[in-house]
């Protein structure tokens, strides 16, 4: 986000001139060594354009722990809020050495993991992780998707068998950093003995996952402490990536969601009486991620740049819908714009109508 410069403000004194004099030389030699690039001011940090460090908002740090000139240290269990950190949010600690949070933004996010002491990173999402990027910094990447209303139970154990097998610390992640990675983590921390199901569910709280993820605090509830042999058992395949659907079988799952959408829509946009197991927030989700993940797709990469636009266009207003559902609250009596909804889901739908019009062939 663009922001105008901000502009300092002195206040000026009445002085005896013999002292104003003085003051004025002073000031202009100062003036001087800062545009050459020496002295007091200049070692601040000022800028020939005149803004110091206090005042220019392109300044400072971005969020907690992000200023680059400071040792990253790694969340503790005890925090009560997520941390950020360069090219790292919402990263949040539920047990010794196994940490949940957003996907990497860039090589900077990569390089913070590296900093962090990170060596094993999870991804829980679907979009496929940057492996070589991980790789070039000594970490190890595994892909294991898990969706919106959460996962089975062998999934859950290939999670952990990867977090008790690989080199620790280890950084669970999906998109956002709210939602499926922290029911992962905390469902594996269970798995593993590493804290109990109510103190998993807290760090979920921290984490920020909202109440409608049903699916995923469900995984909480419903995890036992595994047996070693019974983690044996698991996959220890730990793929680098995980082969999500192609784009003909991704476009048949987004009618089925779509499907899904018209019956929220209709009784409201909450779980129809007749179909109680749809979580709209979670089938809001499972759309934004078929079409983001799309663009990992080798035939969609060969579309025109129109076409991968228009799916990032579509993605991003499906996230919008997700996020409008997430905020409601149902248990203080919250209830969902409605209107809001529709107008967003009318706008998602004509779009990939125009789309597929198009480009169908």
């Amino acid at each position: 986000m663009l922001m105008s410069r901000s502009r300092c403000s002195f206040l000026t004194r009445s002085v005896p001139a013999g002292l104003a004099a003085w003051g004025a030389l002073a000031g202009l030699a100062i003036g001087v060594a800062a545009l050459a690039g020496v002295g007091p001011e200049a070692s601040k940090g000022s800028s020939p354009g005149g803004n110091s460090p206090a005042c220019d908002p392109s300044s400072g740090p971005k969020g907690k722990d992000a200023d680059s000139s400071m040792p990253l240290t790694l969340p503790s269990v005890t925090d009560t809020e997520p941390k950020n950190y360069p090219g790292l949010h919402q990263v949040v600690a539920y047990a010794e050495g196994l940490y949940s949070g957003s996907a990497p933004d860039d090589a900077e996010g990569y390089r913070t993991l590296k900093a962090l002491g990170i060596r094993t990173i999870i991804s829980v999402d679907g979009a496929l992780p940057d492996v070589a990027t991980a790789k070039s910094l000594g970490m190890r990447y595994v892909h294991l998707p898990i969706g919106y209303n959460g996962m089975d139970h062998q999934r859950t154990l290939e999670i952990a068998r990867a977090v008790r097998d690989l080199p620790g610390p280890t950084y669970i992640h999906c998109h956002h950093g709210k939602h499926r990675s922290a029911g992962a983590t905390a469902a594996a921390a269970v798995t593993l003995g590493k804290g109990t199901k109510e103190a998993m569910l807290d760090r979920m709280k921290v984490s920020g996952t909202a109440a409608n993820y049903t699916g995923l605090f469900k995984c909480v509830q419903v995890a036992t402490i595994a047996s070693q042999a019974e983690l044996d058992k698991a996959s220890n395949q730990f793929p680098e990536t995980w082969k999500t659907h192609g784009l003909i079988k991704s476009m048949v799952e987004m009618d089925e969601v779509f499907d899904h959408l018209k019956l929220i829509e209709k009784a409201g946009w909450i779980a129809p009486s007749d179909h109680p197991d749809l979580v709209p927030v979670a089938e809001a989700g499972r759309i934004r991620d078929l079409l983001r993940n799309l663009l990992d797709d080798e035939r969609v990469k060969a579309k025109p740049a129109e076409f991968r636009d228009w799916l990032r266009a579509d993605s991003e207003t499906a996230s919008k819908i997700e996020e409008a559902l997430a905020r409601v609250d149902a248990s203080k009596g919250e209830k969902p714009d409605t209107r809001k909804l529709s107008e967003k889901f009318g706008e998602l739908a004509a779009s990939c109508k125009a789309c597929h019009t198009k480009y169908r062939d």
